[in-house]
C-alpha cells in the first residue's frame, strides 16, 4: 500500500487528536465521553474541515466499516486536491446509524464530499494499526521494519514544513475560539 504525503501527515495528527482525547488527566478512559461531545459540537467543527480536518474527523471514529481495503488503499494514493469523492466510496463503506445521521449534515456542507473521503482515509489507516502498549513500543524502538511508508521517509523538508505551517495554523485558529493549544 502507498500512502500519499497528504494522508501521511494527517495520519500522525489524527492519531493525536485520538490519543488526545482517550485519557483524562488521572489517566482514565474518557474517549466514549469525548467522542460524544465533539459530535455534539460538530456545527462549530464543520469550519476546520478544511484547514485541520483530522480534529473534525474524529466525530466520526468507529462510524466507518469498510468493506473493501483495495478501494481504501486506492484512496490512501490520492493527494487533497484528487482524492476520489464520497459517492464512489460509498458503497465500499458501511456506516454506524449515528455516524449516517453525521455524514447526512456534512453532505450539505460545500466540501462536505471531500472532506468525508478525508475522514474514511483516517479512520481506516486508524483501524489498520495496532495501537496496544507493545505495538505502540516496538514501533517507537524501530523494529517497524516496513519503514518504506513511515511519515519520516515519505515527507522532504519542504512538505515537512508545510504540514507544521497548516498544523500550527490550525492551533492558532483553535486558540482564537477560545481552545487551549496543544503542546
Amino acid at each position: 500500500m502507498k500512502i500519499s504525503p497528504f494522508f501521511q501527515h494527517l495520519r500522525s495528527a489524527y492519531q493525536a487528536e485520538i490519543d488526545d482525547l482517550t485519557f483524562d488527566s488521572e489517566g482514565r478512559d474518557v474517549l466514549r465521553q469525548r467522542l460524544a461531545e465533539r459530535r455534539k459540537e460538530l456545527g462549530f467543527l464543520i469550519q476546520m474541515m478544511e484547514l485541520s480536518p483530522e480534529m473534525v474527523s474524529v466525530v466520526l471514529h468507529q462510524g466507518f466499516r469498510f468493506k473493501s481495503t483495495a478501494a481504501m488503499d486506492h484512496l490512501l494514493s490520492h493527494e487533497a486536491e484528487d482524492l476520489p469523492g464520497w459517492d464512489t466510496l460509498a458503497d465500499t463503506i458501511q456506516l454506524t446509524p449515528w455516524a449516517q445521521i453525521l455524514v447526512d449534515k456534512l453532505l450539505d456542507e460545500p466540501r462536505g464530499d471531500w472532506f468525508l473521503s478525508v475522514a474514511a482515509g483516517l479512520e481506516y489507516m486508524y483501524a489498520k494499526v495496532d495501537h496496544t502498549p507493545v505495538a505502540k513500543a516496538a514501533s517507537e524502538d524501530g523494529d517497524d521494519e516496513d519503514s518504506e511508508d513511515s511519515p519520516a521517509n515519505a515527507m522532504d523538508a519542504e512538505e515537512e514544513e508545510e504540514a507544521r505551517a497548516r498544523e500550527e495554523a490550525g492551533q492558532d485558529w483553535m486558540v482564537e475560539q477560545g481552545f487551549d493549544r496543544k503542546d
